[in-house]
C-alpha cells in the first residue's frame, strides 16, 4: 500500500485536500467538488486519508474505506493548534494533514450505520423531549397569569390538567377563544409524549437486538437510554485503553494544573460526550437516591458533598461499562461494590 498521506478539510459544497509528495517534497493543493471527490479517490491507489470529525465525516470515512483507503478521523481539539493563521479551508485541510501525523494525536473511532441509527433516535428523542417542556412551561405561565399554579413535572401536570380544564371553565369562566387555545396547547403536548414513547420503544428493540446493549442494561444505574447510546457512541471498546480513559472521554475526570511537580486536582473536566455524560450522572444519582449504596459509597458520602459522591459514582460506572464491553464479560456485582482500582 503507497502510505501517502492525504488531508481533507470536509465541507457541504467544496472540500480541500492538502498532500505531500514524499519523492520530491512537492506540495499539492487540491480544490474538488463535492459530487468530484468519490470519482478523485477512486482514480488514486490506497491511501491515508485524514479527517475532522466533523458532520458528514463518519459517511465519507465509509464511503473512502469500501474504496480500499485508510481513513482516519481526528478529535477538532487535536488540529486546531495546528492553523497557524488565518481560518480557511486550506489551512484547515494543511492542519489536518500535520496533526494526524503527531504522535498524541487524538483518533476518532468511524461509527457505522447502525451506531449512527440509535444515535440519531437519541437526538430526535432530546429534541422532543425539549419541545414538550417548552409547551409545558408555556401552558403554566399562561394559567400562572390567572392565578393558577400548575405543579412542575409532566407525570403531575398530567394529573392535575383535567381537574384544572374543568375549574377554569365552571368557576373563572374564562374567555373561550383563550380555553380553546389552552386545550389545544395541551394536546399538542400529548401528542409529544406519544412521539417520545414510539421512539423509546424503537431504543427498545435495539437493546433486545444487541447482545452488548443486553449486558450494559445489567449494570446498576444503567438503563434502556444509557446502554444504547453508550453502545453505539463507544463502538468498539478496545479504542480506549483502560476505563479510566473511557471516563476521561467522557468528560467524568478531574482537570489538573500543576507546576514545579506539584499537581492540582480541579473540578470535572466536562469534555466529550456531553449526552453520555448527562445520562451517567442521572443513572448513579437514581443510585444513590434509591438507597442502593455500597459500603465504598458510605464511606464516601460521609466525608464528602453529595454531588462528589454522585460523580464519583457515575465514573465507577463509566468504568464498568468499559470493562464489561471491552473484556467482553458479564456484570459482576462483586467487582462493582468494591473500592475502584486505579488501573482500570
Amino acid at each position: 500500500m503507497n502510505h501517502r498521506m492525504i488531508g481533507m478539510d470536509i465541507a457541504k459544497q467544496v472540500f480541500q485536500l492538502h498532500t505531500v509528495d514524499r519523492s520530491s517534497g512537492k506540495i499539492e493543493v487540491i480544490r474538488l467538488r463535492r459530487e468530484e471527490v468519490l470519482a478523485f479517490f477512486a482514480r488514486r491507489q490506497p491511501c491515508q486519508v485524514a479527517m475532522e470529525a466533523c458532520g458528514g465525516a463518519h459517511w465519507w470515512a465509509r464511503q473512502l474505506q469500501q474504496q480500499g483507503h485508510e481513513v482516519r478521523l481526528l478529535a477538532p481539539r487535536s488540529v486546531r493548534p495546528f492553523v497557524l493563521r488565518n481560518k480557511t479551508d486550506a489551512a484547515d485541510a494543511q492542519a489536518i494533514w500535520t496533526a494526524v501525523q503527531q504522535p498524541g494525536a487524538c483518533l476518532v473511532a468511524i461509527k457505522q450505520a447502525e451506531q449512527q441509527t440509535i444515535l440519531s433516535l437519541h437526538r430526535i428523542r432530546a429534541q422532543l423531549l425539549k419541545i414538550r417542556i417548552m409547551q409545558s412551561n408555556a401552558l403554566r405561565g399562561l394559567l400562572y397569569e390567572f392565578g393558577i399554579v400548575l405543579p412542575e413535572g409532566h407525570v403531575r401536570l398530567a394529573k392535575a390538567i383535567p381537574e384544572t380544564f374543568a375549574t377554569v371553565e365552571n368557576e373563572l369562566e374564562l374567555p373561550s377563544l383563550l380555553l380553546e387555545s389552552l386545550r389545544e396547547q395541551w394536546a399538542r403536548i400529548i401528542r409529544l409524549d406519544e412521539d417520545i414513547q414510539v421512539i423509546e420503544r424503537r431504543l427498545k428493540r435495539c437493546l433486545q437486538e444487541s447482545p452488548d446493549c443486553r449486558k450494559v442494561a445489567e449494570i446498576p444505574g444503567i438503563g434502556l437510554l444509557t446502554a444504547t447510546a453508550a453502545v453505539a457512541a463507544v463502538g468498539n471498546a478496545t479504542t480506549f485503553r483502560s476505563g479510566r480513559q473511557f471516563a476521561a472521554w467522557l468528560g467524568l475526570a478531574p482537570r489538573q494544573t500543576g507546576t514545579g511537580g506539584r499537581v492540582r486536582q480541579l473540578g470535572l473536566s466536562k469534555r466529550g460526550d456531553r449526552y453520555l455524560r448527562m445520562l451517567s450522572m442521572h443513572g448513579a444519582r437514581s443510585l444513590v437516591a434509591r438507597g442502593q449504596r455500597s459500603a465504598w459509597l458510605e464511606r464516601l458520602l460521609a466525608r464528602r458533598p453529595y454531588n462528589v459522591a454522585v460523580a464519583a459514582l457515575a465514573n465507577k460506572l463509566a468504568r464498568t461499562l468499559w470493562a464489561v464491553l471491552a473484556r467482553d464479560i458479564p456484570y459482576q456485582a462483586k467487582c462493582f461494590t468494591a473500592c475502584p482500582a486505579a488501573g482500570n
